[in-house]
């Protein structure tokens, strides 16, 4: 029976089925051919899955992302990082980072960050002698980081399965966001000096970084404010969503005066688009799992992990591996439902904290994003460049190894993701 669920999984996400319809139609069939189980299972999981105030956060981030791209918050973000960093060698480059991080603190979604931000950044390294590949792999990369910088979606949906604090898991996520960022930016600047791109001459037309950041102030402002909130304990998450859109609003039409009508229109088509999608995915991600658990496959996993292995160390190696593997070929939300009751057992008989858990396991499944076949940020940034997906991923490979560092030291350093979460108590 499970062989027969995974497998039948495995050939539809093959057959390049949506990841949602994969995951209902796997549990359909195993449980019609194989067991005597109602089908209606698969259908009041679903709609249970979907039945938490939480999740509204999900649909309310996707559109405040939307709006500040349009409204011009993100191009503002870009232009004050690049002010700083231009002299800088590979500076545009560092600035690119820079800018999706911040804006990963605004929008929780790499698909949003990499769309912004490649929309106007590549084009422009172009003109510095970048490869356009090259600069797609660069923010392909770095869009992750908005998974991990708090607000992210995906530790919504994993507060949401395993009942971990999303505020604590929002905390837990800065350090470790932070630690992406240098390292991206680091291997971007090896790139650069090894290939001789050099910062560019100091110009008396551009704008000085004072005036580039008060034009960015109301930018900047937007993550204050919705994290400021939810650590103040002025609003939840789900609220700070909310807050997102009416600022986002408020500075896009009224201060920065780019947000028409019509665009709005457009952010909430896009918004409901990108959303229907994932509550698909999230509500027959929770029929296979709930399936997976009357089935006892939770336990008898973590049991044979537990035979394999003794040490924490190599259990959380074998862990890695797994969630690294299945991010090649299912998106992170519904690896994040299917996964995280499985997983979360195991690490806390050990004394791991499901928040740290949490952490480790959305920058294992994000790395997904940047690996074939899967790779959501390559579709996006090979759209983005015009370049075709085997260009990127020549040039994506240095990155991954950087963001396997940071998997690799997030996962066996508590203090990368503990200490403010401890601190902040």
């Amino acid at each position: 029976m499970v062989y027969s669920l995974f497998i039948c999984l495995f050939i539809f996400v093959s057959l390049s089925l949506p990841i949602g319809i994969a995951l209902g139609l796997s549990t359909l069939i195993s449980i019609v051919v194989f067991s005597d189980i109602p089908s209606i299972l698969i259908a009041q999981n679903a709609f249970a899955g979907l039945d938490s105030f939480s999740l509204l956060a999900i649909p309310f981030f996707i559109l405040a992302g939307n709006l500040m791209t349009l409204g011009g918050i993100s191009s503002r973000l870009l232009d004050a990082a690049d002010a700083v960093l231009y002299r800088v060698t590979g500076g545009l480059g560092l600035a690119n980072v820079a800018a999706c991080t911040f804006f990963g603190a605004i929008s929780g979604s790499a698909v949003a960050t990499v769309s912004a931000m490649g929309t106007m950044v590549v084009p422009e390294m172009e003109k510095r002698g970048y490869k356009r590949s090259y600069s797609g792999a660069l923010t392909a990369a770095a869009g992750g980081i908005a998974v991990i910088i708090p607000p992210s979606i995906p530790f919504v949906i994993y507060g949401v399965v395993t009942g971990a604090s999303i505020g604590k898991l929002f905390i837990a996520g800065i350090i470790p966001g932070l630690l992406m960022c240098v390292v991206l930016m680091t291997v971007h600047y090896l790139y650069a000096k090894k290939n001789g791109f050099k910062g560019q001459p100091k110009d008396p037309n551009r704008p000085g970084v004072i005036t580039s950041f008060r034009k960015a102030f109301w930018a900047i402002l937007a993550p204050v404010i919705v994290l400021g909130g939810i650590y103040g304990g002025i609003f939840t998450p789900t609220e700070a969503a909310v807050v997102s859109i009416i600022y986002a609003y408020i500075i896009g039409a009224f201060v920065y005066k780019e947000l028409t009508p019509k665009q709005i229109l457009e952010g909430i088509k896009d918004c409901g688009a990108v959303n229907g999608i994932s509550c698909l995915a999230i509500a027959f991600s929770m029929a296979f799992a709930n399936y997976l658990t009357m089935m006892q496959i939770p336990q008898k996993m973590g049991a044979f992990i537990m035979d394999v292995a003794s040490s924490p160390f190599v259990i959380l190696l074998i862990i890695n591996v797994i969630l690294l593997i299945v991010g090649c070929f299912v998106d992170n939300i519904s690896s994040c439902v299917i996964l995280a009751p499985i997983f979360v057992p195991i690490v806390t008989t050990f004394g791991m904290d499901p928040v740290h858990f949490g952490v480790a396991m959305t920058i294992a499944l994000a790395i997904g994003f940047v690996t074939p076949p899967y790779g959501a940020n390559l579709f996006i940034a090979s759209a983005v460049t015009g370049s075709k997906i085997e260009e990127i991923v020549s040039h994506i490979v240095p990155f991954i190894l950087g963001l396997l560092a940071c998997l690799f030291a997030v996962t066996y350093i508590p203090a990368l993701t503990m200490t403010l979460v401890e601190i902040m108590k």
